[in-house]
């Protein structure tokens, strides 16, 4: 819950940005950053230094991560992971001699951060007018977006649009494509959750064109998804993950990058440093609050919990919403949920963006005590892990009772 300025009270209903997975007022992570601030505040993660936290929590994370993965850079939050892993991939393929291999194949609706070279990898338009132009070297391709994508006929909706990425690699060169960046589930572009066979496909094509799959699990990690990792969910591992955001539940900002140790190997082996980190990588407070929160995710049993209170969210938005006459979709997978409004329900065609359909069903939601966030007409739910079945419930009303509000 939140409480405004006013005194006023809300459901959280997309865990801050996603991020606050374990809920407000989490007295032993505040209690975890105190311990560390008495001993050791800060010190300096460039080459050649670490400290204990940082170690330890690289250790819980190779545990915890893809079986593949097992080399951890800490940053401070998901943009900087992007780049991170843009620059990776770069000096990879540069000390395996392939110093072309430079390019970036990212998807439409994906976000991947706002700095100039995470927003050029972000495929949401609305991020890019006011700061063209964008880096080049970053192309993009449809997503899956089962609910729009149109899928030529004799195969899989999820094949043909995993063969979008085999179409930009032959059209741009395989021999320029240094890696593809994807959600596991597009979580700012409105929770699209791919078909199933979608993602062991780009997995295929990746292999195939020697391109690596970076798994951008800035929103999905650490259980959002009823999974620890959400490409869990499809049996596929990445070249490299990335993460944020719910790894400290928001208490602390920390983010990073894994990969694996061939890549970790070749980088190691480089005749100059990697010359890349930031003054607050590996910061001793942020690895103890993530810590503590892995152990309270852990403890609590929170990662199955997102599972289950995510089906029945689900299905408690069917229940109430699901024959609207302006519902195109609800759609979700673990506690990341999302309620689609169209103007017809039939052709799926959208409502004029100048009649701020979804603006106002937020606006109802809020005045009823939900507050979350859109992306246009799709209204996203994500709240966290610990949100009662009774405040689930709620959610459901409140915004059953926004939309009649807007749409009766």
């Amino acid at each position: 819950m939140l409480t405004d300025v006013d005194g006023h009270t809300c459901i959280d209903g997309l865990s801050g940005l996603w991020n606050v997975v374990v809920g407000h007022g989490r007295e032993e992570l505040a209690n975890a950053a105190k311990r560390q601030m008495g001993s050791l505040a800060y010190c300096s993660g460039y080459a050649g230094s670490s400290n204990a936290r940082a170690i330890e929590l690289a250790e819980k994370l190779a545990g915890l991560t893809y079986p593949s993965i097992s080399r951890f850079f800490f940053t401070s939050g998901g943009g900087e992971a992007s780049e991170t892993s843009f620059k990776a991939a770069r000096s990879y393929w540069k000390l395996k001699g392939r110093p072309a291999k430079t390019k970036v194949i990212s998807r439409q609706w994906g976000y991947h951060g706002v700095t100039l070279a995470a927003m050029s990898a972000t495929g949401i338009s609305g991020y890019w007018p006011l700061f063209e132009p964008r880096v080049p070297g970053f192309v993009h391709i449809p997503s899956p977006y089962p609910y729009r994508y149109e899928a030529q006929t004799g195969v899989s909706p999820g094949v043909a649009a995993a063969n979008e990425l085999e179409h930009a690699i032959l059209r741009e060169g395989a021999e320029t494509v240094a890696m593809v960046i994807a959600e596991p589930v597009q979580g700012a572009g409105g929770v699209i959750v791919p078909q199933d066979d979608y993602f062991p496909r780009i997995r295929e094509i990746c292999d195939q064109y020697e391109v690596l799959l970076v798994a951008d699990e800035v929103i999905t990690g650490f259980g959002r998804t009823g999974r620890w990792f959400a490409l869990d969910h499809w049996g596929v591992e990445p070249d490299i993950v990335q993460f944020a955001k719910a790894i400290t539940s928001g208490y602390f900002p920390l983010g990073g990058v894994g990969v694996r140790e061939e890549i970790a190997s070749v980088l190691d082996r480089g005749s100059t440093p990697w010359m890349h980190a930031y003054t607050y990588s590996a910061h001793p407070v942020g690895c103890a609050v993530a810590l503590r929160n892995i152990e309270i995710l852990e403890a609590e049993g929170l990662v199955e919990q997102a599972e289950e209170k995510g089906a029945y969210l689900l299905a408690g938005l069917g229940a109430a919403l699901d024959d609207h006459p302006h519902v195109g979709e609800i759609r979700g997978l673990g506690l990341m949920c999302a309620v689609e409004f169209v103007k017809d329900r039939c052709t799926k065609a959208e409502f004029d963006p100048a009649a701020g359909v979804g603006e106002r069903i937020g606006e109802e939601a809020r005045k009823r005590g939900l507050f979350s966030r859109l992306r246009g007409d799709v209204f996203c739910i994500a709240p966290p892990f610990v949100t009662t079945h009774t405040q689930l419930d709620r959610i459901v009303e409140i915004l059953a009772e926004s939309v009649e509000a807007v749409l009766n």
